[in-house]
């Protein structure tokens, strides 16, 4: 039978983001980081949502294989605007790109979260959509932004937990630290249902 002790299982984080790790130790669990090697290559006619909760049990198997004992977390982030996946701009010319094309719409940034532990034959995924209104942003204010903030590592361009709120006119959610990266909320959970004792 297996054994789901919280004694018995260390926990490791499936991600070299350093929000992610941020967040993750808001939990004061003693946790490990492992970085997983997943290709984030979209599929030909891949949703957003389904691409995002695909990257992040990715991620999680991947991590869980080396480390079959631990209970692994796998977290994934893609933008959504009009059904197209936005990624990771990397550089100032496409973050600029993105931002001007986002600019007084609605986007929807999806944060999937994964929770494998191999030895135990535990698999759990969740997705958390954020609906994130983006002011009518005129060119100056999104290249001053992007000076300021250089976000080239965060999908969509923007850091909402920093300078990036003032790009915004609403935010929807119920788990108010999945823009960031990570959902806690529902991260909490599947590790509960993991074994691990959380308060």
């Amino acid at each position: 039978m297996p054994d789901f002790s919280p004694l018995s299982r260390s926990l490791v984080l499936g991600s070299t983001s350093r929000y992610r790790r941020e967040l993750l130790a808001r939990l004061g669990l003693p946790f490990d980081v492992a970085a997983p090697a997943v290709d984030e290559t979209p599929r030909p006619d891949e949703a957003p949502r389904a691409l995002a909760v695909r990257l992040a049990l990715a991620k999680a198997r991947a991590v869980a294989g080396p480390h079959p004992r631990a209970i692994v977390i796998g977290s994934d982030q893609v933008a959504d605007l009009d059904g197209e996946p936005l990624g990771k701009p990397g550089n100032h010319e496409r973050a600029t790109a993105q931002l001007r094309r986002m600019r007084g719409k609605t986007v929807v940034f999806h944060t999937a979260v994964a929770v494998v532990c191999q030895d135990c034959g535990f698999e759990q995924v969740d997705l958390a959509p954020v609906r994130v209104r983006f002011r009518d942003l005129s060119d100056d204010e999104i290249e001053r932004y992007l000076r300021a903030e250089q976000p080239y590592d965060c999908a969509g361009s923007a850091k909402s937990e920093s300078l990036g709120i003032a790009l915004l006119d609403a935010i929807d959610s119920d788990d108010p630290t999945a823009l960031i990266g990570l959902p806690l909320i529902r991260t909490c959970r599947m590790l509960r249902a993991a074994g691990l004792v959380l308060p």
